[in-house]
């Protein structure tokens, strides 16, 4: 079941009108995938909000927008890394019967033996690539560590995808380890790895404006 989102056509693309609609409790918005290219909107902030607290990261949305209603899901979008609110947004047109590429949160369940006899649990995976269907994206990977033990080490190979979801990752890549308490202080005091990170790294620009990304 797709939950609806009204949004509203943008024509006016000044920064004034963004930082407007964002005080209004609006965010800039694009929908694309259709055959006429792309589409600026925007949406209702606590309302995008609400409806993917109800229905995940990959659920679909019936966006209706200037008389028209399209199957979209949430693909791209923009936060600030300090407030941890959304500013903009990108949504794709989905055909239900067509496989698309998602991403999926990996979460680590249970207490695992290694665990238990001391060692140190590593998630070297957070998050995984996915092709299915949209209605046959999962919200979440749920991981079993419980029987893992020091010094063992789950694989993107053992994990058990249900049929018609593809993992978009080589087997070998590693999930999550339990650690020996020797390791964990290596890895975390950076004792025996090798030099090499540059030790200046000032004056370096990653982060765009957010008006440049609407």
């Amino acid at each position: 079941m797709s939950h609806v989102l009204v949004a509203k056509e943008r024509t006016d693309f000044k920064q004034s009108t963004l930082r407007e609609l964002r005080e209004n409790g609006e965010i800039p918005a694009v929908v694309y995938g259709s055959e006429n290219g792309s589409q600026a909107i925007s949406v209702n902030y606590a309302d995008l909000k609400k409806t993917l607290k109800e229905i995940g990261r990959n659920g679909i949305i019936s966006l209706q927008c200037q008389g028209e209603e399209y199957q979209v899901m949430l693909s791209e979008y923009q936060s600030d890394p300090l407030k941890h609110e959304m500013y903009h947004a990108d949504f794709l047109i989905v055909d239900m019967s067509e496989e698309v590429q998602a991403n999926v949160r990996v979460n680590l369940v249970g207490q695992s033996i290694g665990v238990k006899d001391g060692g140190v649990l590593q998630q070297s995976l957070h998050e995984v690539t996915v092709t299915a269907t949209p209605g046959n994206i999962p919200e979440s990977i749920d991981v079993d560590v419980t029987e893992l033990e020091v010094n063992e080490t789950l694989y993107i190979s053992d994990l058990n995808m249900k049929q018609g979801v593809t993992l978009n990752h080589s087997g070998d890549e590693v999930v999550a380890s339990v650690l020996a308490p020797r390791q964990e202080r290596e890895i975390s005091t950076g004792e025996q790895q090798e030099s090499g990170i540059p030790t200046n790294e000032e004056g370096r620009e990653t982060a765009a404006s957010p008006e440049s990304q609407a």
